[in-house]
């Protein structure tokens, strides 16, 4: 699981850095780049597998006259992809994937990825590249986004660092064709708890159209308790330990005002106000995340006259294995579309 984690550093600046490059008129990728990428930018390798067109799958004849069909996986074919640097630090990057476009094409909508790994670990690439490639083929910009870990980075570090990559997409949407005002956010996990900040923290509808929550610890508190009560497992205890080293404080009756101060910053609720974004928060019935960490927010959320829905997935996925249930992608893309969709001049 991973979430933005805040660190007592200044905010970093999203003004793009020299390396990236100002599109020329009617060009949404880096001049001179190829479709699939620019060398020497991180640019994804993957084997694509292309189904017969007569079936999905190839069968080969057996001795005794049976047939056995062997399964292939279909690859959308290769976006383009550029890694690009929206801060200083060395975690501060951000995955782009889009399509070409001609010049008088209409803005699309854009969608940031925020990776999970406890606050502790994870990566923007990691799991989520092939997702990425799928979303670009509905027609949406995906950029995906690294930020600064705890322990070394205490919280607010990391939602400091998920505004200023969204900054970072609005400043320089030219370059994949985005429209800067049809940007909603994806979240796995700790990502998710960083993505339903992202939608409440002031008024959230001014930074993204909606969110979605995969899984997300939305309550940091509530998660340090479940990892201390009788029977919890080892990812409920590792959790437990994780908003310790969050938030840089142990909580309990002994705990510093200045803990709670802490803790309750990281706890999206206490942020809900009008005029938040929509949200989607998604949990397994067997997730060890359990989907408490959102039904209150969703509340919340409600009684302020926020749209909020919580879906729960059979099984013990966590995260983005509920990907695995045929129902989750296209319930994500499906509302995605609904709340990005162009609005009427």
């Amino acid at each position: 699981m991973a979430v933005p984690v805040g660190a007592q550093a200044n905010t970093p600046t999203p003004t793009p850095p020299a390396s990236v490059p100002s599109a020329p008129a009617g060009e949404t990728g880096p001049p001179g780049g190829p479709e699939t990428g620019t060398p020497g930018t991180g640019s994804p390798s993957a084997s694509s597998t292309t189904a017969p067109e007569n079936g999905p799958a190839a069968a080969d004849g057996e001795p005794d006259g049976t047939v056995t069909a062997h399964a292939v996986m279909v690859t959308p074919r290769l976006p383009r992809f550029r890694t690009y640097a929206y801060g200083k630090a060395s975690a501060q990057k951000i995955d782009a994937y889009w399509r070409k476009a001609g010049p008088r094409a209409t803005p699309r909508p854009a969608v940031l990825l925020l990776h999970g790994g406890y606050w502790l670990g994870g990566d923007k690439a990691g799991g989520w590249k092939y997702f990425a490639r799928r979303l670009t083929e509905e027609g949406f910009v995906v950029l995906s986004a690294n930020y600064r870990l705890a322990p070394r980075a205490q919280w607010p570090a990391q939602r400091d660092d998920a505004l200023s990559a969204l900054d970072f997409i609005k400043k320089n949407a030219r370059l994949w064709n985005v429209d800067p005002d049809r940007v909603a956010v994806l979240g796995s996990s700790a990502g998710g708890h960083l993505a339903t900040q992202l939608g409440a923290l002031g008024t959230g509808t001014r930074q993204v159209r909606g969110v979605i929550a995969l899984s997300p610890p939305n309550n940091p508190f509530l998660a340090f308790k479940d990892g201390a009560v009788p029977g919890a497992g080892p990812r409920e205890q590792r959790l437990r330990q994780a908003v310790v080293d969050l938030v840089h404080c142990r909580p309990g009756t002994a705990a510093a005002a200045a803990c709670w101060t802490v803790l309750d910053d990281a706890s999206t609720v206490t942020h809900v106000s009008a005029g938040d974004a929509p949200m989607l928060l998604m949990h397994a019935t067997g997730d060890f995340v359990p989907v408490a960490q959102s039904t209150g927010l969703a509340s919340a959320l409600r009684g302020a006259g926020v749209q909020a829905t919580v879906k729960t997935v059979k099984g013990d996925f966590h995260a983005a294995e509920m990907l695995e249930d045929e129902n989750t992608y296209p319930t994500i893309v499906a509302w995605l579309k609904k709340h990005l969709k162009q609005a009427p001049k």
